[in-house]
């Protein structure tokens, strides 16, 4: 059974002439599994992770299924605040372009805060796995600050698993890299996806990076006219087995770098 079921997704950003719509027509995703958003700037890569992210309200919905938080859609249609607040809380994970962790906490508090937020004061196994995966082990009493760009979105990542969500969602986690080390930190992201059997949607400008590791991808279609709605369609990838072999997945873990 798959652990994330969306149909007829639909939802628009703005009002009258400026507003924008975003479709998407079916996702679905198996548990350890990642596909990838991509498409031109602008077209509403980040819209539709907001609303599969519970932060944009859809203006229609047919079905939204997550693991053990079950059906989502008829909190979507009564508004229910509270319970999407909790769901985000507990079964979402986020990454953030900017890394997102606050100046003021130690990596360590960083990272530990979701779980805390949500009554888990124990660093989880995921947690300890991904710190130690992603070479953090000795930055841990370091402020953000003092980190590496590479550094900080491996610890924004591992805060974003910490608490053991049911689903990854980052958005251009790899951007702000230079293609050695996004090509590093996307494969580590993959490989603890796979290990840690959640689902993860990954917003990403870079459609080689995302070939390279024959992601499945959905991609923007522009509408045909301005008014019309961008949707967001599964697109055609190569997957064969040299493919797989330029990217690299043997093993990035022993080249990790700051």
């Amino acid at each position: 059974m798959p652990l994330l079921e969306i149909e007829g997704l639909h939802v628009q950003r703005g009002e009258g002439a400026g507003a924008y719509r975003v479709e998407l027509p079916r996702l679905s995703l198996e548990a350890g599994e990642a596909v990838a958003i991509t498409g031109e700037s602008g077209c509403g890569k980040s819209t539709l992770l907001e609303s599969i992210g519970l932060l944009l309200a859809p203006t229609q919905l047919q079905r939204y299924q997550l693991g053990a938080a079950g059906p989502i859609q008829p909190l979507l249609a009564q508004r229910d605040e509270h319970r999407l607040a909790a769901i985000r809380a507990r079964h979402l994970g986020f990454v953030l372009q900017s890394g997102g962790l606050l100046p003021y906490l130690s990596v360590r508090d960083n990272i530990a805060l979701p779980r805390r937020l949500t009554g888990q004061p124990n660093p989880s196994p995921q947690e300890l796995q991904a710190i130690e995966t992603l070479g953090l082990s000795d930055r841990l009493d370091a402020k953000p600050q003092a980190l590496s760009i590479g550094e900080r979105q491996r610890a924004a990542f591992v805060r974003a698993i910490a608490h053991g969500p049911s689903l990854l969602l980052a958005d251009e986690p790899t951007a702000a890299l230079d293609p050695g080390r996004a090509r590093d930190l996307f494969q580590l992201m993959l490989e603890l996806v796979r290990g840690l059997k959640i689902a993860a949607l990954i917003v990403s400008h870079d459609w080689q990076l995302v070939d390279r590791f024959g992601l499945r991808r959905l991609q923007a279609r522009p509408g045909e006219t301005p008014q019309a709605a961008t949707r967001f369609m599964e697109a055609a990838h190569d997957t064969t087995p040299e493919t797989l072999r330029a990217a690299g997945q043997a093993s990035a873990l022993e080249s990790v770098q700051p």
